[in-house]
């Protein structure tokens, strides 16, 4: 599960389905790390299938590496199905090298909402971990169905057990930076001791990567690749949540009138070489005759319309005035930091809280505004 912007959902892979409306995507990365589970799982399947020849051990791991995807996209799902009943939107659940992400779109408000999204993942595993073990009780040890129902149980107690640990980007550093939010009131605080459950987490899977190599341990090739790869992942990703969540800090002093630009209203026919002048640094909003805004002047746009046509209507180099980009004047800074961050466009309309526009916010003045430190 991963917070931020992610806007071109073709690049996320191959479209599997929609999960009330959330599309669920399949990573080219997937399929390298399902060859990679092939090649170093094939091996150890003659130690619980001793008759086995190539193609079955063949076999068997690549339904091992079947089974780990749909139980990862079964885990992504509880995080999805989550977030949709707290009310907070998800973009896609993508498949990948290393596992899956439920790319939620904003940051939950709420510790409790935190810790109730990164719980519903681990919590989907066990049961299904637990319905596994049911089925084994009732099946003779042996065979590749008892293998298959076997290497189910496997998958989904790793998946759990390697999600609860307590560092970011895993869900039990999610449930670690609520638990500590809940308690200290300020998320960033959560963050930061997260940030280090997860080094320590990295370090702990390398340690025992190296354990698994001086005992020679049967799996130790594919241990040590798991947890190379795995510890990388933690790393980084711990790493960009320290990042994400610098980046929703608001600077003592500054308000958000400080950075608002002047707004100028202009008929949508106007000339767009005329607009350009009248706009002299300001926003403007381009309005048609019957009161609605046609969007907000691109500068750029009109730049290069007014080189080739500076008579025509300056409403053909608009920007559309979507909701994600409209801020109240009354919303925290750290809000207005997310909102902006996480939304794809330059500029944004600010509106009081009657609705009525009282300036706009360039991405780039808000940019200047942060610390070196805070900056996108």
């Amino acid at each position: 599960m991963t917070y931020g912007p992610d806007w071109a959902e073709r690049d996320g892979g191959l479209l599997l389905f929609r999960f009330r409306g959330v599309p669920v995507l399949l990573s080219p990365s997937w399929w390298i790390g399902s060859v990679a589970i092939v090649v170093l799982y094939a091996p150890l399947v003659e130690r619980f299938l001793p008759n086995a020849d190539a193609v079955v051990s063949i076999s068997l791991a690549a339904a091992f590496a079947v089974l780990l995807g749909v139980s990862v996209l079964a885990h992504e799902l509880g995080h999805c199905v989550v977030a949709l009943q707290l009310g907070i939107p998800v973009r896609r659940l993508r498949l990948f090298l290393l596992g899956g992400l439920a790319e939620i779109s904003r940051t939950p408000r709420k510790p409790a909402q935190e810790g109730l999204i990164a719980a519903a993942g681990p919590a989907v595993s066990a049961v299904l971990a637990g319905l596994c073990g049911v089925l084994l009780v009732f099946m003779p040890s042996e065979g590749p169905i008892w293998l298959l129902v076997l290497e189910c149980a496997v998958a989904n107690v790793a998946v759990a057990v390697f999600n609860i640990l307590p560092g970011l980007p895993l869900d039990g550093g999610r449930l670690l930076r609520a638990g500590v939010w809940a308690v200290s009131g300020e998320r960033g605080i959560g963050t930061r001791a997260a940030v280090v459950g997860g080094w320590l987490v990295a370090g702990l899977l390398m340690l025992w990567a190296l354990w698994g190599l001086a005992n020679e341990s049967p799996d130790r090739w594919l241990r040590l690749g798991v947890c190379a790869l795995t510890a990388w992942f933690v790393v980084s990703g711990a790493r960009g949540e320290l990042a994400a969540d610098q980046r929703r800090n608001w600077p003592d002093g500054l308000a958000l009138a400080d950075l608002v630009r002047p707004i100028l209203q202009l008929p949508a026919e106007s000339p767009v070489a005329d607009a350009l002048s009248a706009a002299a640094g300001r926003g403007v909003v381009l309005v048609r005759a019957d009161g609605v805004a046609a969007g907000l002047l691109d500068p750029v746009a009109a730049e290069r319309l007014a080189e080739r046509s500076p008579m025509a209507p300056a409403e053909q180099a608009a920007e559309p005035i979507r909701p994600e980009s409209v801020l109240l004047d009354s919303e925290s800074g750290e809000d207005i930091a997310e909102r902006v961050a996480e939304t794809a466009a330059w500029q944004f309309l600010v509106v009081n809280e009657e609705g009525r526009p009282a300036g706009v916010l360039h991405r780039d003045d808000l940019r200047a505004s942060l610390t070196p430190r805070h900056r996108y």
